[in-house]
C-alpha cells in the first residue's frame, strides 16, 4: 500500500492556524520583521494614513512584502503576484490572506519610485549596523540590462533625415503644384485638398525635426521607441547600463544605480563616493576593470582615499607592424618636463588635446635622425603624455604588483549580477523609463542583500536582529 493522504473533504474540530503551517526558519518570517521595522512614513510611500471617507487602500507595508517576495521568488509581474495572493501559502500568510488586484500591485510599484529605492539604501545601513560589511574592499561592475523594448522597434537618427529629405521634395512638390493651380479648391491629380494636404506635410515635418533636434541634445543616434529613456548598447541590445559596487566580507551590495551610459568609463569615482558615504569610511580599496580607466576620476578617488586597483588603457603603437620604438623606448624628465628619445634627442612640448587630454612632444631634428626608420614613418615622432599621467602609472604599478585583486574583484562583483540576471528573466526590466527601472532594480537588490543575510545570519538572529 502507498503512503496515503489525509481526505481533503475531512472536517476538523479545531483547524490548524495558517501560522503553524509556516517555519520558523521560513525567510518569509524575515520580509515580515524586515518591512514591519521600517518608517515607512519617512521613507516617502504614499497612502500612509487613509481618507476618512471613500474605499480605504491597501497599507503599503502589505503591498512592500508582496513585492520583496516576488522578487526574492522570481515572480515580478503584477499578474502573477495577484495570482500568488491566492494560491501560495506563504503569500497568505505574509499579508495576511489580502489578495490585492494586478492593477494596485502594479500602481505601487510606479507610485512609489523613490521611496523602493530608499528601501534599499535601509537595509544596507541595517547590515552595516550588524557588522556584515567589511568596509575595506569593494568591487565595482557594470553589466547591461534590457529594456522592455524590441531591438528591432529602434529608430536612428539617419532614417529620420532621410524621411525629412523625402518630405522636403513632396512639399516641393505641392508648392510647385499650388502655384500652378489658380483655383485652391480644386484638387489636385493625386486627390484632396492641396492646402489640407500641404498643411500635414509641413506638420509631419515639424515633428521629424522636433525628434531630430531631441536625439542631438541627447548625444544618441538611435532611440527605442517604445522606451525612448533606453540607450542602443553594443551589439544592438536595447537596454540600460546597472552599475553596482559589492563589499568584500559577505559579498553584499552596498549601492546599484541604473544609467543610460554604454561604457563605464564615467562611473568609477562617482560609485565610489556613493559607496564610501554609505559605509562611512575614511579610506576604502576599490577594485575594478579596465573599462573604468580613466585618468581625471582615479585622481579625484586618490583624493578622497579611494585606493583604485584598475588595469591601465595603454594606447600602444600599432604602426610599423611592431618595428617602430613604442614609448617605453622614450624617458621623461619631469624638472624639465621634456622626453628623451633613443637617439640622445629632447622632445619638447609643442601643443596638447584639450578634449583627449593629452600633452603632445616632439622634436623637428626627428628628419634628419639616423634611426628614423626605427622610430616614424611620418615627418617627425610625436610622444603623448596624459594630464594625469602620473597617477596612471602609480595606478598601473599598483595593480601590477597585486594582480591577485583582478582575481578578486571578479570573484566579487560578478556573482551578484549573475544572481540578479537568473532572478530577473534574464537582465531584463518590466518597467519603462529611467526611474521606474531604477525603482524595479532596488527591489531585486533589497531581495538579493535580504538573501544574504539569511545565509550569513540566519532567520531567526535576523528576524531578532530587526524587531530588536
Amino acid at each position: 500500500m502507498h503512503v496515503q493522504g489525509q481526505d481533503r473533504y475531512q472536517a476538523t474540530l479545531f483547524p490548524e492556524r495558517l501560522d503553524e503551517l509556516i517555519g520558523e526558519d521560513n525567510p518569509v518570517r524575515v520580509i515580515d520583521a524586515f518591512v514591519d521595522s521600517l518608517q515607512l512614513k519617512a521613507l516617502g510611500f504614499a497612502r500612509i494614513e487613509a481618507n476618512a471617507t471613500g474605499r480605504p487602500p491597501y497599507h503599503p507595508g502589505d503591498l512592500l512584502k508582496l513585492y520583496v517576495y516576488g522578487y526574492m521568488h522570481r515572480i515580478r509581474s503584477c499578474r502573477a503576484l495577484e495570482r500568488e495572493c491566492h494560491t501560495n501559502l506563504e503569500v497568505l500568510w505574509l499579508l495576511n490572506r489580502l489578495a490585492p488586484d494586478h492593477k494596485t500591485i502594479a500602481n505601487f510599484r510606479v507610485d512609489n519610485r523613490v521611496a523602493l529605492t530608499r528601501v534599499c539604501r535601509a537595509f544596507v545601513q541595517f547590515c552595516r549596523s550588524q557588522s556584515l560589511y567589511g568596509g575595506e574592499t569593494i568591487a565595482i561592475d557594470g553589466s547591461k540590462f534590457g529594456a522592455d523594448n524590441n531591438r528591432g522597434k529602434v529608430t536612428r537618427r539617419q532614417e529620420l533625415k532621410q524621411q525629412l529629405q523625402r518630405l522636403d521634395t513632396q512639399i516641393s512638390s505641392w508648392l510647385d503644384e499650388l502655384a500652378d493651380n489658380d483655383d485652391d479648391d480644386e484638387p489636385p491629380s493625386g486627390g484632396g485638398n492641396t492646402r489640407a494636404a500641404l498643411q500635414a506635410l509641413k506638420a509631419e515635418r515639424a515633428t521629424l525635426t522636433e525628434r531630430i533636434e531631441a536625439m542631438d541634445e541627447a548625444g544618441v543616434n538611435a532611440q527605442p521607441d517604445t522606451d525612448p529613456e533606453a540607450r542602443v548598447m553594443r551589439h544592438g541590445q536595447v537596454g540600460y547600463n546597472v552599475q553596482s559596487t559589492v563589499d568584500g566580507k559577505h559579498c553584499l551590495i552596498v549601492d546599484v544605480d541604473v544609467v543610460q551610459n554604454a561604457n563605464d568609463q564615467e562611473q568609477l569615482y562617482r560609485m565610489a563616493r556613493r559607496t564610501q558615504r554609505q559605509l562611512q569610511e575614511q579610506r576604502i580599496t576599490v577594485l575594478a576593470d579596465a573599462g573604468y580607466s580613466n585618468g581625471q576620476l582615479l585622481k579625484r578617488c586618490q583624493a578622497h582615499g579611494l585606493i583604485a586597483y584598475v588595469p591601465v588603457n595603454r594606447a600602444i603603437n600599432n604602426q610599423g607592424d611592431g618595428k617602430l620604438f613604442d614609448k617605453s623606448a622614450f624617458t621623461y624628465h619631469a624638472e624639465g618636463d621634456y622626453y628623451q628619445c633613443p637617439a640622445g634627442q629632447r622632445l619638447a612640448k609643442k601643443t596638447k588635446s584639450t578634449a583627449k587630454r593629452l600633452y603632445l612632444y616632439t622634436n623637428a631634428a626627428c628628419q634628419d635622425c639616423h634611426v628614423r626608420e626605427h622610430c616614424t614613418t611620418a615627418g617627425q615622432r610625436w610622444v603623448t603624455r596624459h594630464f594625469e599621467e602620473d597617477v596612471l602609472d602609480a595606478v598601473a604599478d599598483r595593480t601590477a604588483a597585486n594582480p591577485l585583486m583582478m582575481q578578486r574583484r571578479k570573484g566579487m562583483v560578478e556573482h551578484p549580477f549573475g544572481t540578479l540576471k537568473r532572478r530577473m528573466d534574464g537582465g531584463r526590466f518590466l518597467l519603462r523609463g529611467l526611474q521606474k527601472v531604477k525603482a524595479e532594480m532596488a527591489l531585486a537588490v533589497t531581495a538579493y542583500n535580504l538573501t544574504r543575510a539569511i545565509n550569513v545570519l540566519g532567520t531567526r538572529q535576523l528576524c531578532q536582529a530587526l524587531a530588536a
